[in-house]
C-alpha cells in the first residue's frame, strides 16, 4: 500500500521548532514503505508593520512555556536586536526556493536557529540571503526564485492542500494510506506515540 506521512509546518513556529528533535527520532523510525513529504502552511500572512507589543509578550510566553515543557532552547536577545514582524510567509517561500535546489529541509533548518539561537531576523530577505550563502544554495538562483511566481504557486498549493486536510495549527501530521487521509496523534515528547499510531492507522487500513 502506498502511504505518504505530512509533515506540515512553518519555519518560524515556535512549537516546529520545539518538536524538531522528536520528527527527527520519528523519522528515523518510519517503516521504510513510508514516504515522508513536507507541507508549509502558512503561520501568518504578509505583512511589514512592527510587532505590537502585546504579541511581542505573548511570543515570550510561549517560548517560556515550550522551553519549560521540552527543554527547547531560546535566545531572547532576539526581542531586543532583531526587528519583530508578525509575518512568517517570506520565510516559507525561502524554504520552498531552497527545496528547487534540493535543500528545502536545510534551509528550515537554518532559518529556525537563524530565529532563535542566533537573535536575526527571520523574514527578510537579508537573512534568508546570508542563510543561502552558508547551507550553500546557488546564492543567484535563489534570489531569483524567492520571488518568483513559481514559488508563490507551490506556496499557495501547500496552504490550499493543508486547509482541505482541515489544518488550522502547526506542527501536525496527516497519514495519507491509500486513498484515504487520517490525522496523527503528534506527541512532543516521544516518537513512540506517533509511531503507535501510525502503525494502527496502517494496519486499519490494509483490512
Amino acid at each position: 500500500m502506498d502511504a505518504t506521512l505530512y509533515y506540515i509546518h512553518d519555519p518560524m513556529c515556535s512549537w516546529c521548532w520545539g518538536y524538531t528533535p522528536t520528527w527527527e527520532k520519528l523519522k528515523a523510525a518510519l517503516p521504510q514503505e513510508i514516504k515522508v513529504e513536507y507541507l508549509l502552511g502558512g503561520l501568518a500572512p504578509d505583512n511589514d508593520a512592527p510587532m505590537p507589543l502585546e504579541m511581542r509578550q505573548m511570543l515570550q510566553q510561549t517560548w517560556q512555556r515550550i522551553e519549560s515543557q521540552l527543554g527547547t532552547q531560546f535566545n531572547y536577545d532576539y526581542w531586543q536586536l532583531a526587528k519583530p514582524v508578525r509575518t512568517t510567509y517570506p520565510a516559507c517561500r525561502a524554504v520552498i526556493a531552497a527545496q528547487l535546489q534540493g535543500k528545502g529541509e536545510a534551509m528550515n533548518t537554518a532559518i529556525q536557529e537563524a530565529y532563535y539561537l542566533r537573535a536575526m531576523t527571520p523574514h527578510i530577505e537579508q537573512t534568508h540571503i546570508h542563510l543561502a550563502q552558508e547551507i550553500g544554495l546557488d546564492v543567484d538562483r535563489f534570489i531569483t526564485d524567492r520571488n518568483s511566481d513559481i514559488v508563490e504557486q507551490v506556496f499557495r498549493q501547500q496552504r490550499s492542500f493543508c486547509q482541505q486536510l482541515g489544518i488550522a495549527s502547526f506542527p501536525n501530521l496527516v497519514l495519507k494510506a491509500g486513498e484515504v487521509y487520517h490525522l496523527i496523534e503528534l506527541d512532543y515528547r516521544s516518537e513512540d506515540t506517533t509511531l503507535r499510531d501510525i502503525q494502527a492507522k496502517l494496519s486499519s487500513a490494509l483490512g
